[in-house]
């Protein structure tokens, strides 16, 4: 009889374990020095049933790097419907999936955020196992002020839509931390430049990796380095916030005339020459064009 029971016990536990929720573990891995991510996010990529990644090219690497044979499945931008749906049945049936990014913490810019959404609303348990941001690593490399900022993810591509997007928040006297590919680097600077003026910048590049570079100073000089140098790799931008006067004299210069642009900026502490390459960028002219206007104009104390 006791044995009967004791089989009919273990039965009752088995079908209860088939019914529980299983759960979905947001896994942080590296963003470059694959030496970057935690022993608990390892521990639990060997446990868990499934792992699903945004890019199983990348995750791959880590994972062989460890030793980790876990099945991976592709959970991306342009399936994420699709498998998002599978994922959650897989939960919904008691397994367990661990879910990681491109690279740092998933959910921050990425679909991963789609998928915690949806497991949430059905009740699934969600764990988070912290590691690597580029967000906040580039912030706290920046040298711009880390006592309240905004994350603001990847501008509109467009430049219409970028411009448009800074004038809401130009007025922030938060610093803004930004996402950008290296094809559209300078566009972004340009934008940033024309909407939000001359502000102080961090330029970090290629965190935690071989050729990590973080470069410090102004939006103008920025743009510079990198009109001389092709972007390569992927970029975090931390942008100073707005402050009173931080603006003055290079804003508004829509209806002025050349001449009176170049003004704007030489009275704004700029030479001559820098002042030509400035309103050349601003209306996306030729230098030459902008140097036959400033012949008659009288050269700064910089020049």
């Amino acid at each position: 009889m006791g044995v009967v029971k004791k089989m009919e016990g273990e039965l009752m536990d088995s079908i209860l374990k088939e019914n529980e929720m299983g759960k979905l573990y947001l896994c942080a891995t590296p963003i470059g020095n694959l030496e970057d991510i935690t022993l608990r996010v390892l521990k639990v990529l060997k446990e868990v049933d499934l792992i699903a990644a945004e890019d199983t090219r990348n995750t791959r690497k880590l994972l062989n790097h460890y030793g980790i044979n876990t099945p991976l499945v592709s959970y991306h931008e342009h399936n994420k419907k699709e498998i998002g749906e599978k994922l959650v049945d897989f939960l919904k049936r008691g397994k367990s999936v661990a879910l990681v990014s491109d690279a740092g913490t998933p959910g921050i810019s990425d679909p991963g955020a789609d998928l915690v959404n949806e497991v949430i609303k059905d009740g699934i348990p969600v764990d988070i196992l912290p590691g690597p941001s580029a967000c906040i690593s580039a912030l706290a490399v920046s040298g711009l002020s880390t006592r309240r900022f905004v994350f603001e993810g990847f501008l509109p591509r467009h430049k219409k839509d970028r411009e448009a997007f800074l004038e809401n928040i130009k007025s922030d006297e938060r610093t803004i931390v930004i996402y950008e590919a290296p094809h559209r680097l300078l566009d972004c600077l340009r934008s940033i430049f024309k909407v939000m003026g001359d502000r102080d910048v961090a330029v970090v590049r290629e965190l935690t990796k071989l050729f990590q570079e973080v470069f410090r100073g102004k939006i103008s000089e920025a743009i510079e380095k990198f009109e001389r140098e092709k972007p390569r790799g992927e970029f975090t931008l931390v942008i100073s916030g707005a402050e009173d006067g931080r603006e003055k004299g290079l804003k508004n210069w829509e209806g002025l005339a050349v001449e009176e642009h170049l003004l704007l900026y030489m009275k704004a502490g700029k030479s001559k020459k820098e002042a030509i390459k400035l309103v050349a960028r601003d209306r996306g002219i030729a230098k030459r064009e902008v140097y036959d206007v400033s012949v008659e104009l009288p050269c700064s104390k910089k020049d």
